[in-house]
């Protein structure tokens, strides 16, 4: 039986430290340096969750759960902060380094799914995810060698290193034939780049033109547009645009349908939005700022302006006109009866 030479675990050394690290600061970030994992606080790992959520691939649907349930959604940033800490350090130890090889290509699919699009220069977050994965399966048909735990406990013969799992969990030879471990190497490497070369098209056109960035500019949806007696309702929901940035909108506009302005509100009205006014979906908030309106990106809010003008308006086709700072503006047309 031919087996994969284990002098690959060593040459692999500095990748397996520096992914090591990667995963474990996560950990020492949110735990040691700052609190992240409190909501109260600024900077709470959750509301950065949050912002995965518009144009997330395959599980959006768990990510806005979470979001809109905030117990689930802090203890779900504990486990998965304690789940990136543990794999870190063991990865750095080279401790059972297989299984937790598996752990790093799991938690870099879940970042590539989740935030690949997001990224203003360079395609930040894609490239960690598939660079992540790609890792993973490294460590995994490598193992560790010389400078891990696992070495340490083959070379001392410990009763666990001697055990027939302990090659698919640690480290030390395969025990698989050579023409196996071919087609496991080339299927493996195929469906990562396979994996690559999707998401890096349906993320960012990245494979055929043209080109798109969702990170680069702001975009808010509007939707659900009413008047109901006095009040006009709507949700707004920001999908794209720089994560630690908002959007800062600076007018709300109510349009008939010659376009004549019916009603609008100005920075000092919307600095000044009551919080019974605006109805947030998701952790992260729509809310007055000291200028403007701030609108994180992934926030979802029903936004209600109460107004006389709005009680005798004729049946019609009415227009929310919402500007920007920057003097973007999103429109959205809808039906009064």
């Amino acid at each position: 039986m031919n087996k994969i030479k284990q002098d690959a675990g060593l040459l692999v050394l500095a990748l397996r430290l520096v992914v090591g690290w990667t995963y474990f600061s996560a950990f020492w970030r949110r735990t040691i340096l700052v609190d992240k994992l409190d909501p109260e606080l600024t900077g709470y790992i959750g509301a950065k969750f949050n912002h995965f959520l518009p144009h997330a691939l395959g599980i959006k649907p768990i990510i806005q759960y979470l979001v809109e349930h905030p117990d689930a959604l802090q203890f779900n940033m504990i486990l998965f902060t304690m789940i990136e800490g543990l794999v870190g350090l063991f990865i750095l130890l080279g401790f059972f380094t297989r299984i937790m090889s598996l752990g790093v290509l799991s938690l870099a699919l879940g970042i590539l799914l989740g935030s690949g699009w997001i990224g203003t220069t360079c395609l930040d977050e894609w490239q960690i995810g598939v660079l992540g994965v790609a890792t993973g399966f490294v460590l995994f048909l490598t193992g560790s060698e010389k400078y891990s735990a696992d070495y340490y406990l083959i070379k001392s013969g410990y009763a666990i290193s001697k055990k027939s799992w302990f090659p698919w969990l640690g480290s030390g030879s395969l025990p698989v034939r050579t023409p196996l471990l071919h087609k496991i190497v080339l299927t493996g490497s195929i469906l990562i780049l396979a994996l690559t070369l999707s998401t890096n098209q349906i993320f960012h056109g990245g494979l055929w033109g043209p080109l798109h960035n969702k990170s680069v500019k702001p975009k808010l949806e509007i939707s659900e547009a009413t008047i109901k007696n006095d009040t006009l309702s709507f949700d707004i929901f920001r999908t794209e645009g720089v994560d630690v940035y908002g959007s800062w909108v600076i007018e709300i506009s109510l349009l008939d349908q010659q376009k004549n302005p019916i009603l609008f509100l100005q920075q000092n009205a919307l600095t000044t939005l009551a919080p019974e006014h605006i109805s947030n979906y998701y952790i992260a908030k729509i809310r007055p700022g000291k200028h403007s309106l701030e609108v994180p990106l992934g926030a979802k809010a029903k936004i209600h302006i109460s107004n006389t003008l709005l009680s005798n308006l004729n049946t019609g086709i009415y227009t929310i006109k919402i500007t920007d700072i920057s003097g973007a503006f999103w429109q959205h047309s809808f039906k009064h009866e």
